[in-house]
């Protein structure tokens, strides 16, 4: 882990997160369910300055759903869209409607590039610390990347004692800090990220922000320039910094990068990020 988690000077990733695992046509017409609508998506974000693509899949009435030939298709498609140009990262979110033990089983099936792990969901109290460490040595032995998301400044004290305790087999792993919760009307604020970073709290070499509402990008700004990557997208927001209605997913990302460029940062590659990820 790192000493202070900031200041870097490399290229920043942008993530884009389409869809999740929630929203549906209802809330925005551009939300991409199909697979092919998810691949277009990837190829636009990608333009915009995306090098990976956060990706939730869906069952034949739009719900929520964990599932290796949905996601075997899905990342064809993406595949097919930009080839190695963006990372693909699967989700193991539950959405209530899946336990630890069907999120890590989709993970063994699909073996994807990249997987993104809730703390509180795959080890939700000590009995379930063994089973992850497991999980965790067969995502080290596939090279598969998990990106470990902390919803509250306090899981980044709990994943770094179960690094020091060797369940999680690393000592580095990237995370994601999420600003928010996902309730209705959900507004995220640059200063939510500050207790993530306050120096009694453990930090990491790699992490990114997530946040919800039109504050999105200015919340990506602030972590970008603090050190940190960022993800945007559907899932968590659909307006434009001036709170207009973004007409795609590929508005956000290219608000973000601007916003990036305008502080002297730029975008990474997929290649950029894939050798700056650290699960070691």
């Amino acid at each position: 882990m790192s000493g202070n988690g900031s200041g870097a000077a490399g290229p920043v990733t942008i993530a884009v997160a389409p869809n999740g695992g929630r929203k549906t046509k209802a809330d925005h017409p551009a939300v991409p369910l199909s697979a092919a609508e998810i691949a277009e998506t990837a190829a636009a974000c990608r333009e915009a300055g995306a090098a990976m693509i956060h990706v939730h899949v869906r069952d034949q009435e739009g719900g929520h759903l964990l599932d290796a030939d949905a996601y075997g298709a899905v990342t064809k498609a993406i595949r097919a869209s930009v080839g190695t140009e963006m990372v693909v990262q699967i989700t193991t979110e539950a959405v209530g409607l899946y336990g630890p033990e069907e999120q890590m089983a989709v993970v063994r099936a699909v073996r994807p590039e990249a997987v993104s792990l809730a703390l509180r969901e795959l080890v939700p109290d000590a009995a379930s610390e063994a089973a992850f460490s497991r999980f965790l040595g067969f995502l080290k032995k596939e090279a598969i990347m998990p990106q470990i998301i902390l919803y509250a400044p306090d899981e980044a004290d709990r994943l770094a004692d179960l690094m020091a305790r060797g369940v999680i087999p690393a000592s580095e792993v990237p995370v994601l800090y999420v600003l928010g919760r996902y309730t209705a009307g959900q507004r995220s604020d640059p200063a939510d990220l500050l207790p993530f970073l306050a120096p009694q709290r453990a930090h990491y070499a790699h992490w990114s922000v997530c946040a919800f509402g039109p504050r999105e990008t200015a919340c990506a700004a602030a972590a970008a320039y603090l050190g940190g990557h960022v993800r945007v997208g559907f899932e968590n927001n659909t307006s434009l910094p001036d709170g207009s209605a973004a007409p795609d997913n590929a508005a956000l990302v290219a608000a973000t990068r601007t916003a990036l460029m305008a502080g002297g940062l730029h975008p990474s590659s997929a290649d950029d990020l894939r050798s700056s990820w650290q699960f070691a």
